[in-house]
């Protein structure tokens, strides 16, 4: 507990020196300044039961995102409030319409955490895939709040299974329910005793199914694509455009449509210094056919545009871990990925082992595979493994809401 409350005040320390100079550190203080006085006044105005969603960042948000609306439409008493820990998923979501109240989760000290639970008081509490908070499980449990960890994945090299995470071990009992993505979580949870425990997959499937059947049109990027073998290069870092730009500037035939992970000039810059082939922005007004880049300067777009590619590459392997495969494969489209720290992304390495992605260890293994996805018959034969995995996958909403109906509701 010790080393614990230390992580968290040096931490504090940290960030709070760290938002003198940088951006994302100064929206994290920011934002959580009035976070107390905002969420008492939205509770005395609050004629609802809570039901508290804590979403990490964005990802989380969109994973945990198809059981809000769920829990919405079939159970209109409760109001749900979502926190957030990353500014990034804070700002991009903060005016979602499926939250009652957004705000930032306090740092998890005993005060902060007593005085959110004082004002938010929910019936019930959400934790998406991970983020354990001491204070926030142990004041949800002292208080008899139900908590259900939603879509968690577990591996062997977790904390909580090592000899010395008993501290860690103590944060999951506090759990009513931990519903896990896969197998290998389920046993490894009951390796440590816990049981109330189920395998209900993973809440993005549905989200990916959601997003196809009802996808964003944007008429720039139909007209772009059109009659064209599109690659679509999905939340892409510098050490992605190493080892993908061979095969791009090779192949001025085909459309390539550039989502940078960030969309800062400067990050664009350290994107687009890889290319040789001409390039233009999405903002620009004009497009210009004699230019086969076309860079996604903007947010929001990327889920939906993977209907305009016939493949898809995704970024983030190569760096601090691979983004979401699942917008691209649920339309069908075959991926390809770096090929490190693929144990934390079952997805991924199940669909390499169908034949739908594609996992590469440096640019001859890039253009290799890429080439292959140029053929026809081989990308369509990809693509229909895709479109199967998801339907396999699906459903995960509607277990989870089947427990909670008996059990919370």
């Amino acid at each position: 507990m010790f080393i614990y409350k230390l992580s968290i005040t040096l931490y504090s320390w940290a960030i709070r020196f760290a938002s003198l100079f940088h951006k994302k550190a100064k929206l994290f203080v920011k934002g959580r300044k009035n976070v107390f006085e905002d969420l008492e006044l939205f509770k005395l105005e609050c004629k609802k039961e809570i039901l508290w969603f804590h979403t990490a960042s964005l990802g989380e948000f969109e994973q945990g995102l198809p059981l809000m609306e769920a829990i919405k439409a079939e159970f209109d008493e409760y109001a749900i409030v979502v926190s957030f820990f990353s500014p990034s998923g804070f700002e991009e979501r903060k005016s979602h319409p499926i939250a009652d109240h957004t705000c930032y989760l306090p740092l998890d000290t005993r005060r902060k955490a007593s005085r959110f639970m004082d004002a938010l008081t929910p019936k019930a509490a959400f934790f998406i895939k991970y983020e354990y908070w001491f204070h926030y499980l142990n004041e949800s449990h002292k208080r008899s709040i139900n908590l259900y960890g939603v879509s968690a994945l577990f591996t062997k090299d977790h904390i909580f299974f090592k000899s010395y995470g008993g501290f860690y071990r103590k944060m999951l009992k506090f759990f009513n329910h931990t519903f896990v993505q896969n197998e290998s979580s389920l046993e490894l949870l009951k390796s440590i005793d816990l049981v109330d425990v189920s395998i209900s997959g993973d809440t993005r499937f549905d989200r990916v199914k959601n997003t196809v059947a009802d996808p964003q049109n944007f008429e720039q990027l139909q007209s772009f694509t059109k009659d064209h073998i599109t690659l679509v290069v999905g939340s892409t870092w510098p050490e992605d455009m190493a080892v993908i730009s061979g095969f791009i500037n090779e192949h001025p035939e085909i459309r390539v449509i550039i989502a940078p992970h960030l969309i800062s000039k400067a990050s664009i810059n350290n994107i687009v210094k890889y290319l040789t082939l001409p390039f233009q922005l999405y903002t620009e007004t004009k497009a210009d056919e004699n230019k086969s880049i076309l860079i996604l300067n903007t947010m929001g777009m990327l889920s939906s545009a993977y209907q305009y590619a016939d493949f898809a590459y995704i970024g983030g392997a190569f760096g601090d871990g691979l983004h979401n495969i699942l917008e691209a494969v649920a339309f069908g489209k075959p991926v390809v990925f770096g090929n490190k720290g693929l144990e934390k992304f079952p997805e991924a390495e199940e669909l390499s082992k169908k034949g739908g992605a594609f996992s590469i260890e440096d640019s001859k293994d890039a253009s290799e595979v890429l080439e292959l996805l140029m053929e026809l018959d081989f990308r369509n034969k990809a693509s229909k493994i895709c479109k199967e995995y998801i339907d396999e996958k699906a459903g995960a909403t509607d277990r989870i809401m089947s427990y909670l109906r008996e059990n919370l509701l």
